[in-house]
Parts: structure tokens; sequence; C-alpha cells
């Protein structure tokens, strides 16, 4: 594990907050240890975003629990504002002088100063931080962890491992995405960036990587499809209008790619993406939903009525037409064949897929041929696929594994029950 990321003194930090109770230093260590803000996030901390009334820092990428004493402190200082009639300077941490937002560098040196006086000369502020979401890791899983940091789940397993309590790293739950509440938000915000984004991923299925990447040469308005390099994906009526709406507000000499940061109207990367989007989903009550989410849930119904509408047209699906279909690779492709039949909405019988309803199960094979032959006499071939309405090739196994096993007797091109074939057959 790197060296910045062990777990910091705690005792001597205590001993240092109880010397800084006043003053600057006070508020950026505490909110830098007990809050895991960053330099930028405190600078740019306003009175806005302290919710006294719920506990909580309301940051933009995030929702972050208000320690006691850091409430205590900044309740203080609110009042001592109050009381001194300041004009309204909205940020909380201002320079002792000229009474403005305090710079970044100035944030640093106060804290670098206040760690000397406390013996901790080899810790950074940003070490506070990580001791947080160390800290946090004792108490909460990789997730929870994730989403009140602001750090996303594989990149805090990469950094922070070692250090946190030696667990495995639970799979995220499914995320139940609020439809109503994700529809207002991207009625409010389909002129935007973000609102874009959320678009893309929520009707197409598109990857972060893939929205960045856009360029308006892939929109083929005439077609109504996007031209991604692997594949073409189909616009919705809903979608097609946003992006005729964005397309006739591009200036002929701006950027191409679909994409653009609002001021400097700059292609997005994705750390800038991943803000923009998730500060939208949590001005839209959405707080737990990510972009990643928005694919995950309805990319996926999408793809699976794909898969469900090409077994009732062609009365089957093999992982050759899902693959083709879906552009999916084999492994892919497997585990979503798997799911579908683990959810009951496919039936397997050997490589093929079938809707329910459609296809004898492969459970229910033995039982039914018995009970035909048993009424019938005998049976060819072309019967027993009639009767299970699957494919010859997987009926021709079925029965030699019933003759292999002297379930069947076999005689010619006809099946009988053992016994029958003793029979005269008329």
């Amino acid at each position: 594990m790197e060296e910045k990321n062990r777990r910091l003194d705690e005792a001597s930090l205590r001993r240092l907050l109880e010397r800084e109770q006043t003053g600057p230093e006070a508020l950026v260590l505490r909110l830098a240890w007990l809050e895991g803000l960053t330099r930028e996030e405190i600078a740019a901390l306003t009175w806005g975003q302290v919710s006294f009334l719920d506990d909580r820092l309301e940051l933009p990428d995030r929702m972050v629990p208000l320690d006691r004493e850091v409430r205590s402190l900044l309740w203080k200082l609110r009042e001592a504002r109050e009381a001194r009639e300041e004009p309204g300077d909205p940020h909380v941490l201002l320079s002792a002088r000229e009474r403005k937002p305090m710079r970044l560098e100035s944030i640093s040196r106060i804290a670098r100063l206040a760690l000397d006086r406390g013996g901790m000369k080899d810790v950074r502020l940003l070490d506070l931080r990580y001791d947080w979401i160390i800290r946090c890791l004792d108490r909460m899983d990789w997730p929870e962890a994730a989403r009140i940091s602001g750090v996303e789940v594989a990149t805090l397993q990469l950094r922070f491992s070692a250090s946190a309590p030696a667990r495995k790293a639970p799979k995220p739950p499914p995320v139940q995405v609020d439809e109503f509440k994700l529809w207002k938000l991207l009625q409010t915000e389909r002129s935007t960036a973000a609102g874009l984004a959320m678009w893309l991923g929520w009707q197409l299925g598109l990857q972060a990587q893939e929205m960045i990447a856009l360029t308006w040469e892939q929109v083929d308005f005439q077609e109504g499809v996007l031209r991604l390099p692997d594949r073409c994906v189909v616009i919705t009526s809903a979608l097609r209008r946003i992006l005729e709406e964005e397309y006739r507000r591009r200036l002929p000499e701006e950027d191409p790619h679909v994409l653009l940061t609002e001021q400097s109207r700059k292609p997005l990367d994705l750390p800038r993406l991943s803000r923009l989007t998730r500060a939208a989903l949590i001005r839209g009550g959405l707080e737990r939903v990510t972009l990643r989410d928005l694919k995950r849930d309805d990319c996926r119904d999408m793809e699976d009525e794909r898969i469900l509408q090409r077994a009732l047209e062609q009365g089957f699906v093999s992982r050759g037409d899902v693959s083709e279909v879906l552009g999916l690779s084999k492994t892919a492709t497997y585990a979503r064949l798997r799911r579908l039949t683990e959810h009951g909405r496919l039936v397997r019988v050997g490589g093929k897929y079938y809707l329910p309803g459609t296809v004898v199960p492969p459970e229910r094979h033995r039982e039914v041929i018995l009970e035909y032959l048993a009424e019938a006499g005998f049976a060819y071939r072309q019967d027993i696929v009639e009767l299970l309405h699957i494919q010859p090739k997987q009926c021709t196994l079925v029965l030699r594994r019933m003759v292999e096993e002297e379930t069947l007797i076999q005689l010619g091109q006809r099946y009988f029950l053992p016994g029958q074939e003793k029979r005269k057959v008329e």
C-alpha cells in the first residue's frame, strides 16, 4: 500500500484539534479529517451547502453527513457572522484581511502550519481526507463509501483495499431507478451536456467512453441511427428531437463532438462527465443513481426485448443469434441467456433457447415421451419433434440418451417402450 494511504495517529489528531478550537485552521482541519473534503471543496464550500436541518453537507456531487463537532463549529461561525452583520459573501471560509473566499494556497499553508505545530510534519492536508475514507470503510461497505466520498468503487478498492478491513467487496445491489423522477430530470436538463449524456445512457445504452467520443458525423438524422465504430444504434424519437435541437444551436466553427463543456466549448473528458451527471442526478433527487445505473437497467431491458423478439420471430435463439444482435462477447452472451433462463423468460434446450410455453422444458422430456408412447404404442423421431417442439438434432440427442439408458427401444426408425416392440404394429 502506498505510504500516503496509511492510517494516521488518531490520538495525535485529536490532541491537535483540541488545541485548534477557533480560527480558519480549526475549520480546515475538521472539514478535511471529519468530513473528507478536498482542498478545492473546502475553498468552494458555501452556507447554502450546509444543511443544519438535515445535518449534512450538500456538495455538488455528493451528500456528506455532518459530524457533530463540525456542525457545532459551523453554527458558531454562522452566528458570529450574523452578529457582525457582515455583507453576504456566501463562502464559509473567508480570508481574515480581505473577507473574500480563501485561496487554495492559503488553505494549504494554514493546514501545514497547524500540522507542524501538532508535531505531524509528515502529514499532508490530503492525508486527512484519505484517513477519513479509511475510517468510512471501517463501518460501511464499498458502495456506501463511494457514494459519500465521491470516489468510484473501483478506484477506492485500488487505493484503499490494503488499509480497509479484510473483507470481500460486496457486489452493489441493482439500483432501482425512479423513472418518474428521472423523466422530470431529463426534461429539466435536456439542453445541458449532463442531460444529453443521461438521455444517451438511458434510452440508447451508450457507455461513457462512447458518449464523449461521439461526433455529429456519427449522428445520421436521415436514417435515425448513431453509427458507432462497432455497431449502429437506432435513435428514439424523443432523443432525436433533443439531438436536432442541440445540433441547430451549434456554430459552424465549434468542435464536432456532441458533448462539449459549457464555457470553453471543448470535448468533455470522463472525469468531467462523471461530475456533471452526478451533480445533475443529485439535483433530481436521484443521489444513489449513477450514469452507469441508467445503462444497466434500461439498456439491459431493451436488449432483453430484442432477444425475446428474435426468439418469437424464428421460434428460438442461439448464442450466435444473441451475439449477432447485441454485439456481445461469448462470455457476455452466455451470461445474458443464463439470466433470462433463470428468470423464466427463456427455456433452454441444448444450445437453443425458446420462449416459455412454446416448447416442452428439458426436465419434462422423459415424462412427456413416455406418456405419449404408452398411449400411441410407438413413434418416429418427427413425432417426438412435434411433441416437444424442439429441433430434430436436439430430439435425436434426447432419444439416443433414452435408448442408451434402455428407457426406450429403437427398431429402425421407430421408438417403443420396453416390451412394446414385440407387439405387432399394424
